[in-house]
């Protein structure tokens, strides 16, 4: 939690001097129940723990998009499976991989993709668009 308060600190004076910021990254936390396959058998694992989905939650209050979430409101998708139990062929996974903008920028997010079919890692690759 230390470095997600250091980087909320970090990102708010970055947003000061520069209102158009995108950011993206493995944040290891699935936000709401709805990026996760098993909310309530997972709901005292890290990465969705509740402090965890707090910080987000807040990170998102202070001006961030989450790209996915803003083009998508009630999709499911997941982008990372663990190699346990065949659970990226049982779909059981987690979205914890995103893109951020800032809320100047969200008007001009075209599109977020997941490549759940592409398995180079335990991740699947994203791609979003942007009209800049």
């Amino acid at each position: 939690m230390k470095f997600l308060d250091l980087f909320q600190k970090e990102s708010s004076k970055r947003r000061k001097k520069q209102p158009n910021i995108i950011v993206c990254g493995d944040v290891n936390i699935a936000h709401t129940p709805q990026d996760i396959h098993d909310p309530k058998g997972n709901a005292k694992s890290s990465g969705f723990l509740p402090e965890e989905r707090e910080w987000l939650s807040e990170f998102l209050n202070k001006g961030w998009v989450d790209t996915f979430r803003y083009l998508y409101p009630d999709k499911q998708e997941y982008s990372w499976w663990t190699f346990r139990a065949g659970a990226r062929a049982k779909n059981k996974g987690w979205r914890i991989d995103y893109f951020f903008v800032t809320e100047e920028l969200k008007k001009n997010v075209k599109s977020h993709s997941i490549f759940r079919d592409k398995p180079f890692s335990d991740h699947a690759p994203l791609e979003f668009e942007i009209k800049l």
